[in-house]
Parts: C-alpha cells; sequence; structure tokens
C-alpha cells in the first residue's frame, strides 16, 4: 500500500532523470497526470500519455526531455508531505530558483502551476517545486 503516491512517482521522475532514462512508466492516478501535464506545459519533459490496454489498471508513460546526461529536470522536490500539509495563499506562492523554476499547487479550480494560481489569485496546499 502506497502513503504517498505523488511523492513516489516524483522519485521515480527524479530517479529516471538521473539515470539519464528516456521514460517512465508508473501507474495512473488523475493527480499523477495533472502534475505531469503541468511538467510538460512548463517544458520539463517531452511527452505525457494514458497506456490503457488493461481497462482495469490504466498506465500513465512519461517522455522525459534531454539528451543523454543533460537533462530537463535538475532538481524535483515535493513541499507538502502527508504528515505536514503546507497550504498557501496567492500571496505566499514562492518564486523557484527567482523565477527559473516552477511550483505547483492544488487549487479549487485544479491543478496549476504557481504562476498560474498567482494571476487567477488562488491558494491552495503546496505540491512541489521543479527546476
Amino acid at each position: 500500500m502506497q502513503t504517498d503516491p505523488l511523492g513516489d512517482f516524483l522519485t521515480t521522475l527524479r530517479n529516471a532523470s538521473r539515470s539519464a532514462k528516456s521514460e517512465v512508466v508508473t501507474n495512473y492516478s488523475r493527480m499523477k497526470s495533472d502534475v505531469a501535464h503541468i511538467l510538460k506545459r512548463e517544458g520539463y519533459v517531452s511527452d505525457v500519455e494514458v497506456l490503457s490496454e488493461n481497462k482495469a489498471k490504466p498506465q500513465l508513460k512519461v517522455v522525459l526531455k534531454g539528451n543523454g546526461k543533460s537533462r530537463a529536470i535538475v532538481s524535483i522536490t515535493r513541499l507538502s508531505k502527508p504528515g505536514l500539509r503546507r497550504y498557501v495563499n496567492a500571496d505566499n506562492i514562492p518564486n523557484i530558483l527567482g523565477g527559473m523554476g516552477v511550483s505547483v499547487v492544488s487549487t479549487s479550480q485544479g491543478v496549476l502551476a504557481g504562476h498560474e494560481a498567482k494571476k487567477r489569485r488562488l491558494g491552495g496546499e503546496l505540491l512541489l517545486s521543479i527546476y
């Protein structure tokens, strides 16, 4: 039983990036899919695809961006954990590396990148930071 599926997904992405893997296949969940699509929109992954050969257990395939040892993902960190949730309002969403990185926030209107949540004046649970 997984206690933190999103944390396991981020660890899988981090390990794949460090070991120069080109793609990751993991169990599907809507939260993982939303986060992966944000990473695609922000330029950290090339492609996100839902593999559903078996309807009972769909898979999420994420193709990482970069060639060889040079990867787009340098660091990916889970900020809000099951043991200590971090909630922020729109004014307190952090800038990652002075705007060079991205924070991901789970809001009432879905999972958004930090800069999108600031524009919409939405706060929520601070999920992760990536650069």
